[in-house]
């Protein structure tokens, strides 16, 4: 799409809102609803990708502006669906499965997945059951409702933040663990991909991989600017 805007600026609305102009026209989102963000922090920030647009408008370039649009024209629109999708990976989280071999790899999940595990714990009061190998683990019977309920006490914008990061991760509890900001994006991309790192070690890189954990790295960059930006306006 061509660029068919000259100026971009961003408005605080009375009841603390903010929205983004382009030509003093209001931004609307692809399903055209009005692209309405929280607050004036992460206005800002928006306005400031479609600023930097030349002359044709990439999306690519505008992670904020794409997980904005998606609170509002799919997650706020159908929370449930949403919650329902970040609560299924608790029955086969990523963290829950360990490798039987080689012992190194095995011994690297351990180190690094046991204390995001731990933190799980004792944050949320539920051990996540783990195991070795291909075979499926049953979870604790509270787990579900837990995932659920938290969930349910977070804004469309911070459950897109969520789901984008567990996701991102194979893990709702490195999805919980970045929204809280217990990790930061780095330290969730490194352990998602903890598997494949490790071959990356062992035989060496593969463009097309590298590509795919670059990309996955800029969507939980994206995340955690965008957690910053919704908690810098309360």
């Amino acid at each position: 799409m061509k660029r068919f805007y000259k100026s971009v600026t961003a408005e605080k609305q009375p009841d603390g809102s903010a929205i983004v102009l382009l030509d003093g026209r209001r931004l609307k989102t692809p399903a055209k609803a009005d692209f309405v963000l929280p607050g004036l922090a992460l206005g800002e920030a928006v306005a400031a990708e479609w600023a930097a647009q030349g002359n044709e408008i990439k999306p690519h370039e505008m992670p904020l502006t794409r997980l904005a649009a998606t609170a509002i024209d799919r997650v706020q629109a159908a929370p449930r669906h949403a919650a329902e999708e970040v609560v299924r990976y608790g029955d086969t989280d990523l963290l829950s499965y360990r490798a039987d071999e080689p012992p190194e790899l095995a011994a690297r999940q351990a180190q690094e997945w046991q204390p995001i595990l731990d933190w799980f714990r004792e944050r949320y009061d539920v051990q996540i059951a783990v195991t070795s190998g291909i075979v499926a683990v049953k979870q604790p019977a509270e787990l579900q409702p837990r995932l659920t309920r938290i969930c349910a006490t977070l804004d469309a914008f911070r459950l897109t933040a969520l789901h984008t990061a567990t996701a991102a991760t194979g893990s709702v509890v490195l999805g919980l663990a970045v929204l809280e900001g217990a990790i930061d994006a780095a330290t969730a991309h490194r352990l998602g991909l903890l598997d494949e790192l490790f071959q990356v070690e062992r035989w060496g890189e593969d463009e097309e991989a590298a590509a795919r954990r670059a990309a996955l790295r800029s969507e939980l960059d994206a995340v955690q600017r965008f957690l910053a930006l919704l908690n810098a306006q309360g």
